[in-house]
């Protein structure tokens, strides 16, 4: 293995913060699409996004069957609208073709390196950016509008590397979002952890505090208490 991988290795298992709130925290979800979230609170009239399905709901399934809240799904990748369209969703789970950005209009959505793998990016991509292909990606305050919700109870965020310009959008906005899950992907080699350390601090500016990394060191989740 080279030094400079191991040196990568090692910086994915730094944590960007230390929980500083103590809640009744559970796990939803398959091991490989899972989130940790709070429950208490949340109900059949609970407003859920989560934002980058790939090809397991596990997580957001779990969240219907435990609240009975709505749970809205984004994702433009043609490959998860393909797989959504063979599974048997409850009426509570609503998808939207499109993705998260800090604007709204359309990208270029990059494939990954591994074909077998489903996670795109609008991040630059020189390596696959011969299959790139448009999407149509808006902001979490024009898709809250339009859906009519003044108030977000969970956002998930697993949107490969946009999480940090959502997040400057989020901060400049008044939308209110009361539990935050979000993947944060600084084992890109085109984003430095510094910027995930950041982004931990401006959420908690937001007035979000955070209650659980997980073992990967990537996965945070935050709650406003």
């Amino acid at each position: 293995m080279s030094l400079l991988r191991r040196a990568k290795e090692r910086i994915d298992r730094v944590r960007a913060g230390s929980p500083t709130l103590d809640c009744k925290k559970e796990t939803l979800g398959s091991e490989y699409g899972s989130h940790t979230l709070c429950l208490e609170n949340l109900s059949a009239s609970s407003v859920v996004y989560s934002a980058g399905i790939g090809e397991d709901i596990s997580f957001d399934l779990a969240i219907i069957e435990r609240t009975g809240a709505a749970v809205h799904a984004f994702d433009p990748t043609p490959r998860s609208l393909e797989w959504l369209q063979t599974q048997e969703l409850p009426e509570r789970f609503h998808v939207h073709g499109y993705g998260f950005a800090n604007f709204d209009g359309t990208a270029m959505f990059n494939p990954p390196k591994n074909p077998n793998h489903i996670s795109h990016t609008i991040l630059d991509r020189p390596e696959t950016s011969a299959g790139a292909f448009e999407v149509q990606l808006r902001r979490v305050a024009s898709i809250a509008a339009e859906l009519g919700h003044t108030a977000i109870d969970v956002l998930k965020m697993d949107i490969e590397g946009a999480e940090y310009d959502v997040l400057d959008d989020l901060e400049a906005g008044d939308l209110v979002v009361n539990q935050l899950l979000i993947e944060f992907h600084h084992q890109f080699e085109s984003i430095p952890f510094s910027r995930t350390r950041d982004a931990v601090k401006q959420i908690e500016r937001m007035g979000l505090q955070l209650f659980h990394i997980s073992d990967c060191a990537r996965e945070y989740s935050f709650l406003r208490a």
